[in-house]
């Protein structure tokens, strides 16, 4: 981890606390399980609070195309080290919420998303705009993966059943400061029918 990246993180959490989800970059453990699922056959991947890059880098090594990335990034000085950084990746610098009103494909072709979002500082208004917009983005076995410093995952049961959402936990990393948990996010699956006339 570079300490310019760390400092960079400093100083932009210092500016706003309730925009940045911690003081320092998440480490290549938390990046290694928030992108263990991924790979090349993922396709287009949505990342929102991109920060200096660790999940990018991580999707980058996991053989994820560049060209493939949608980064999000509300902080201007974030957004600009990531423009220099892949260069190939389309960086939008914007408010994750204006995705429900700004779809970023022709369609939802995402395969999957990766966010670096605060959720346990967005309100629930917010945090349902930002859901709304990631799915309006994503294929219909795309995934979403975020992770939490706390004991649950960080969106609220009844905002998931709002959307038909389920959760997964898929992992723990104690080496990360502090250390965190790891969940995917899918759409509900549809309840298989059963014909009683044959039974």
């Amino acid at each position: 981890m570079a300490a310019n990246d760390t400092l960079s993180f400093l100083m932009a959490w210092a500016t706003a606390p309730l925009k940045v989800a911690s003081i320092t970059p998440s480490s290549s453990s938390l990046a290694t399980l928030m992108t263990r699922e991924l790979g090349p056959e993922t396709g287009p991947v949505l990342e929102l609070g991109v920060g200096t890059g660790p999940f990018t880098r991580a999707m980058l090594a996991r053989g994820v195309r560049e060209s493939d990335m949608t980064l999000i990034e509300f902080n201007s000085d974030f957004a600009h080290l990531l423009r220099c950084r892949f260069p190939k990746s389309r960086v939008l610098e914007m408010d994750a919420a204006d995705l429900r009103y700004q779809p970023i494909y022709d369609g939802p072709i995402a395969g999957a998303a990766v966010s670096g979002l605060p959720f346990l500082a967005i309100p629930p208004r917010q945090t349902l705009s930002i859901l709304e917009g990631i799915f309006a983005n994503l294929r219909p076995e795309g995934a979403m993966y975020l992770f939490t410093y706390g004991f649950r995952c960080p969106i609220d049961q009844p905002l998931l059943d709002r959307l038909d959402l389920e959760v997964t936990r898929i992992g723990h990393t104690f080496r990360n400061l502090p250390p965190a948990a790891v969940y995917r996010i899918t759409r509900m699956k549809p309840a298989k029918s059963y014909d009683w006339r044959f039974s």
